[in-house]
């Protein structure tokens, strides 16, 4: 803030956070620390089954390492954070990301303190604006928020599935063979590395209605062009099966969704749609459910 004025009169800069990565990247990812051996072999021993790789096992175990870390960050990756934040690269895992996430969970970085150290980068001329204000609302506009949420909600708000969802996750969520290489990449980096940047997260294998559908994985990422399935094509066994899935989710939840500001036009390019691809969107996407449902590989 400057006063009670956004810094360069506006409160949020995300059109300008939405460049597909560039062939290059000029950061080499989070620095890595070696492990306790000791708590490494405690942990294989009590928690061996759970999901997940124990290793390679690389994160900072301390305050002191975990600042180091986010030092590292600030001076080799946050200036073109803002740039390429919703970008996805098949052989590049973290990008521009800072990785800090668990660290600010288990305590070990405290996000105020971050934050403030993000916005003295902007101040100095370090950094730009636009990776500054989408880092910053990362943390306070999304992680503290919806903790925050949380608190207010009650123990029980993650039960409540207001929109009535019964299926089981599909068995390539949990690390089986898929031709769908978005989630094949997404799960596989959640299952090494523990960690998935929040496009994964919300486009791939969350909901977020206006993120998860095939154009925009294929545009903000190269996934898609070692898919065995084809993005641009809309219905059919070989198309993308975001592209159906999508439409049918937002028509399912259409009285929930379609007052949401954000939703409209989504739902009014649905709406000029011919009839007859609008019934083949739903029949299709009503096959893969089914085939999902009964574990089928797809």
């Amino acid at each position: 803030m400057d006063g009670d004025k956004p810094v360069e009169g506006q409160w949020d800069f995300d059109h300008d956070n939405r460049k597909a990565a560039p062939k290059d990247i000029r950061y080499d990812g989070p620095m890595q620390f070696d492990p306790d051996t000791a708590v490494m072999a405690l942990v294989a021993e009590r928690f061996g089954d759970n999901f997940g790789d124990l290793e390679p096992m690389w994160f900072a175990t301390d305050t002191a390492q975990a600042q180091r870390h986010f030092e590292h960050w600030l001076q080799q990756a946050l200036p073109y954070f803002g740039d390429y934040q919703d970008a996805m690269l098949n052989d590049n895992r973290f990008l521009y990301h800072s990785v800090i996430s668990f660290y600010i969970n288990a305590g070990l970085l405290d996000p105020l303190r971050v934050c403030q150290e993000v916005e003295a980068e902007y101040r100095t001329g370090r950094a730009p604006i636009n990776a500054v204000e989408g880092f910053i609302r990362q943390i306070i506009g999304w992680r503290e928020y919806m903790r925050g949420i949380y608190f207010l909600q009650g123990s029980d708000y993650t039960s409540r599935n207001v929109l009535g969802h019964t299926r089981e996750l599909p068995p390539f969520f949990w690390g089986a063979e898929t031709k769908m290489n978005c989630i094949a990449k997404t799960v596989e980096q959640t299952k090494t590395d523990a960690y998935a940047h929040h496009i994964q997260r919300l486009g791939i294998v969350g909901s977020k209605p206006y993120v998860s559908s095939g154009a925009y994985i294929s545009r903000m990422s190269d996934y898609c062009k070692a898919c065995a399935y084809k993005v641009k094509d809309k219905t059919g066994d070989d198309a993308c099966p975001f592209n159906v899935l999508y439409w049918d989710f937002l028509i399912r939840h259409r009285d929930r969704f379609s007052g949401n500001a954000r939703m409209g036009n989504m739902y009014r390019t649905w709406d000029r749609m011919k009839s007859d691809h609008q019934s083949q969107v739903l029949q299709d996407a009503a096959a893969w459910l089914t085939r999902m449902e009964a574990c089928e590989p797809i």
